[in-house]
């Protein structure tokens, strides 16, 4: 973790609020992180198809792309816990409802497709939120410790939820959904118990200028649009956590705990990354140590692709989810620090958009290649175009290659 000012590593959790921020979040994404472990392998159990797996993430996606001009505005506007707590209720009712489709074994692509659809729609509301309301719960000289804290919950989740996913799944689809409903509920009740933050709402009339301030923001800061733009391609390319229950299954000959090893793996290199920079911290170059991350994510993406050898593959994914993490360290720390309250939520707006369409739309690239070269070929390709990304983006972009310190900029 990174030290406040004060030197304090703990310096977030003196503010009560932001412990149960803290707490609710890591509850959420646990929960959904069985979640997808939990609906990717009864899919691909059920169907044996690898397009179906890429849809998973194109129908969860689109609904922050559709909406992505409201859902910042709304974040910027109306009290952003309220929003957050809310669509955790309604995570926790999209999970019930897959859980109710697998005890009355109605689990069938149509139907959890139009569950996902809602899960979609919940994230894309939930994300800017969430995003936006962690620097209203602690002062400003707390929020870079604030961030550091806010990565590595993220991070916990993604090591923990895959591997308890796979374990719970093992014993029935029915468990693992009925605990990612539980986790839902607590989740929601932490983020309630919050008192309403102080929050610099805008005071901008409805307009198209007010609507679109998330993008004039980004394109006139070219260092932050450079940094979530290298990650969207470099993710969208790189991404193979949707062909992994045919890694798992067909080439490494794994179960369900070890399809929740490999969705491990990832945040495990995250997490080690993140104790590294709390001892090392990035207090130079850190563009350069960006692009050398997205590099080393796209040659650790090439190292899974080609790999029969479980304990290799599982190298390869914790290489690749502890270069992502001083990525998303670095364009994390910028977009909080570099952006005005009042216009946080429509710049996350537009962030989310970029992690949403590297994440669930790289799982449609992905699945889509998949099913037409084969699951290796898609792996593979998909690295060999990430490490192109990390040439052309450091190319593109030298103010951002430039990056010395994580400051905020002068004004």
């Amino acid at each position: 973790m990174s030290f406040s000012p004060t030197g304090d590593r703990f310096a977030a959790f003196r503010h009560s609020s932001y412990t149960r921020f803290f707490l609710a979040r890591f509850l959420l994404s646990f929960s959904q992180q069985i979640v997808s472990v939990a609906v990717g392998w009864q899919m691909y159990d059920q169907t044996g198809k690898a397009i179906y797996l890429g849809l998973i993430g194109l129908v969860q996606f689109l609904p922050s792309l559709l909406l992505m001009l409201v859902t910042g505005s709304v974040a910027d506007r109306y009290n952003r816990r309220a929003i957050a707590a809310l669509c955790s209720l309604v995570s926790a009712l999209c999970t019930l409802a897959l859980l109710i489709m697998t005890v009355m074994g109605t689990f069938t692509p149509l139907p959890v497709f139009a569950v996902l659809l809602i899960f979609g729609i919940e994230r894309a509301f939930m994300s800017p939120a969430v995003q936006s309301l962690a620097p209203n719960l602690v002062p400003e000289q707390d929020l870079s410790n604030a961030i550091a804290w806010n990565s590595s919950s993220w991070q916990l989740a993604a090591i923990t939820g895959p591997v308890i996913g796979g374990l719970l799944y093992g014993v029935s689809a029915t468990t693992a959904y009925t605990v990612a409903v539980v986790f839902s509920i607590l989740g929601a009740a932490l983020l309630y118990m919050i008192p309403k933050p102080e929050q610099k709402t805008t005071g901008e009339a409805k307009s198209w200028a007010m609507i679109l301030g998330g993008f004039s923001f980004i394109r006139a800061e070219k260092v932050v649009l450079g940094a979530i733009s290298l990650d969207l391609f470099a993710v969208l390319l790189g991404g193979a956590t949707a062909l992994m229950p045919i890694f798992a299954r067909d080439i490494l000959t794994l179960g369900p705990w070890g399809l929740g090893l490999l969705r491990a793996a990832p945040g495990l290199g995250a997490i080690v990354m993140a104790i590294f920079l709390a001892a090392y911290p990035l207090k130079h170059r850190a563009g350069i140590y960006m692009f050398i991350g997205v590099a080393l994510f796209g040659l650790g993406t090439i190292v899974f692709g080609i790999s029969t050898n479980t304990e290799v593959s599982i190298a390869a994914l914790a290489l690749m989810g502890a270069a992502d993490m001083v990525s998303v360290y670095v364009r994390e720390s910028l977009i909080a620090l570099w952006t005005p309250d009042q216009l946080r939520g429509r710049v996350n707006a537009v962030n989310m958009v970029f992690v949403g369409a590297s994440n669930e739309l790289g799982e449609f690239r992905a699945g889509t290649m998949a099913s037409i070269f084969g699951a290796v070929p898609a792996v593979v390709i998909g690295g060999i175009g990430t490490l192109a990304v990390a040439a052309i983006w450091a190319s593109s972009f030298p103010k951002l290659r430039r990056i010395d310190t994580l400051d905020a900029p002068s004004t």
